[in-house]
């Protein structure tokens, strides 16, 4: 798997990333163990997690691989805080405090006393950007972090948080697909001259670039559950259909699946240096390391480009 800098950083991340937000939650432990060893068996090298995700039962599985299938040092090992559970719901919090606490929690269920990027989630109104960047800077200073930055910020929050850190950025997650292309319009560039790297998570526009929902909603698919139908449900409207109808018919022609063009799409973008996959089951995750990366014909670029532009 090709491995290229994150932004202007010195850390080396691969094109595919392996995230696990389903990890503890829509993936149990034994098929989570399996995607990592073929994930990793596929030269991958980047695990993305967070303290939010299946309330840190994500990353207590992610820790539970470290050592025994993987020596901690040949992973990269991401993890983000700034949004918990309290009572059920979500709640955002980037203060000091709570990042801190939540810093400690995640290494001490990811079993390590670092992490390799450490994020803040999302941006936070109510808290100072000053302060969430302190928790950012002693997390460097302290060696908890070896690298930080962002997480679903917008183009002019990353620009403002990176003139007031006094460490750099590195790295912005953000979504980034044929049918969420906003990122383009303040992230990317923003991204691109401040040096900060680009991690483009959900590539697959939450599942729907594979194709599988064209003729209908597969019962045992996120857009059918209880409690992720809503993650699915706007990429399932006659504007994102389109483009999965023209993005299959391109597949036809060039006799691949829409989940190759998807992700070569997203990868060969300017300014993605690594695009973070979330498949829920092995057979996902076999299905996505098959699709090797490729260049297309510049007219079918074209007519995909046309036809996912956003809204003016």
């Amino acid at each position: 798997m090709e491995h290229k800098r994150l932004g202007t950083s010195g850390l080396k991340v691969p094109c595919l990333s392996l995230g696990t937000m389903a990890w503890g939650e829509e993936t149990n432990e034994e098929n989570a163990g399996l995607m990592l060893r073929k994930y990793l068996d596929a030269g991958g090298s980047l695990i993305d997690t967070a303290a939010l995700y299946a309330d840190g039962n994500s990353e207590a599985i992610v820790g539970s691989f470290l050592g025994e299938m993987v020596p901690r040092q040949e992973v990269t090992l991401v993890s983000k805080a700034g949004i918990g559970l309290n009572k059920g719901e979500r709640e955002i919090d980037a203060s000091r405090g709570a990042m801190l606490r939540s810093l400690d929690a995640s290494l001490a269920r990811l079993g390590t006393d670092y992490l390799d990027l450490w994020l803040v989630q999302t941006w936070d109104a109510e808290v100072p950007l000053e302060e969430t960047l302190s928790a950012l800077e002693y997390a460097v200073s302290s060696g908890r972090a070896r690298y930080v930055g962002v997480s679903n910020y917008a183009g002019w929050q990353l620009a403002r948080a990176a003139c007031l850190s006094r460490v750099p950025l590195v790295a912005i997650q953000s979504e980034y697909s044929l049918v969420r292309r906003t990122a383009e319009r303040e992230v990317i560039p923003a991204a691109a001259a401040l040096g900060t790297g680009m991690m483009a998570w959900s590539p697959l526009g939450r599942g729907v670039l594979t194709g599988k929902y064209r003729g209908g909603i597969p019962a045992d698919s996120r857009g059918a559950s209880e409690t992720r139908a809503d993650y699915v449900a706007p990429y399932l409207e006659p504007r994102p259909s389109r483009i999965v109808d023209a993005l299959a018919t391109a597949a036809r022609g060039l006799d691949a699946e829409p989940l190759d063009l998807a992700l070569s799409w997203a990868l060969q973008q300017p300014g993605i240096d690594t695009a973070v996959v979330g498949p829920r089951t092995p057979a996902q995750l076999e299905q996505i390391l098959k699709a090797v990366p490729r260049r297309m014909p510049a007219e079918i670029v074209s007519a995909l480009n046309d036809i996912s532009a956003p809204p003016a």
